[in-house]
């Protein structure tokens, strides 16, 4: 204990650098930046995290001029976990995307819920698929993957090598195009069943006029939209394995593209 100390005060400069990158990811990351995650939680984890992190990395040095190269680097180091949690949160994005999409189809687009971690309105279905996917995110060690991924990331990306370039840029926008496909991806079943649905009731319409189809026309839609959600279950969690694997190659892929050229 009097070793850590002592380290602490020692390396005081590199331990405030290595705090701010684990603070920041803590953030924005799904799993531990969530609103009902206490605050003096967070903190402490950062703050053990930095500890170990430390002592890992003892012998490395911090080299700066004045106050204002070391609030540069600071910055750096604030951007580096912001940009990593970010990553990850754009993958959980798409679940409520996929989820608004279902709705719009099935007619609940003007059914919101309040989101209690990020106090935000959010889609009833994408709030469903969002709770299930962190659920198996957690028994799949996803949020381990995601400290072992900030702690590796010392090994490509040391203190103050940060730097925004185009291939940084490029990833980024590879990887908003991708999240959309994903979330796309996840609503197509329902939206087959909405439109085979639509023409059914354009096949009624035309062959029974009297029928009031508008009485007929949302149930049913709202019926074998959640049947169809029901039946798309098993095939949803078995791709969540995919997803979080993507979701891992993203953090790693950022981690490479945010090293000085």
């Amino acid at each position: 204990m009097n070793e850590i100390l002592y380290l602490l005060m020692d390396k005081f400069t590199l331990f405030l650098l290595i705090l701010v990158r684990m603070s920041s990811l803590f953030v924005v990351t799904p799993v531990f930046g969530g609103r009902n995650v206490p605050s003096y939680l967070k903190i402490a984890f950062a703050f053990f995290c930095s500890v170990i992190m430390l002592t890992l990395l003892k012998d490395a040095s911090v080299e700066f001029t004045n106050i204002y190269s070391y609030a540069a680097m600071i910055a750096k180091e604030l951007a580096i976990g912001i940009i990593l949690g970010f990553t990850s949160y754009l993958v959980f994005s798409a679940l409520y995307l996929a989820g608004q999409i279902i709705d719009i189809q099935i007619g609940f687009g003007m059914v919101n819920v309040l989101d209690p971690m990020h106090d935000t309105q959010v889609p009833l279905t994408g709030n469903f698929i969002y709770i299930i996917s962190l659920m198996f995110f957690l028994l799949m060690n996803g949020h381990h993957v995601l400290l072992t991924a900030l702690f590796k990331s010392y090994n490509v990306l040391p203190i103050d090598s940060f730097a925004f370039n185009d291939v940084l840029f490029n990833n980024m926008l590879q990887i908003f195009y991708e999240t959309f496909a994903i979330g796309f991806k996840i609503s197509i079943p329902i939206l087959a069943a909405s439109l085979l649905a639509e023409i059914a009731l354009g096949i009624l319409t035309k062959t029974v006029p009297q029928m009031n189809v508008f009485v007929i026309g949302m149930p049913m839609k709202v019926g074998v939209g959640l049947l169809t959600l029901l039946a798309m279950m098993p095939m949803f969690v078995s791709t969540l394995d995919l997803t979080f694997n993507k979701m891992y190659g993203y953090i790693y892929l950022i981690i490479k593209s945010l090293v000085k050229g």
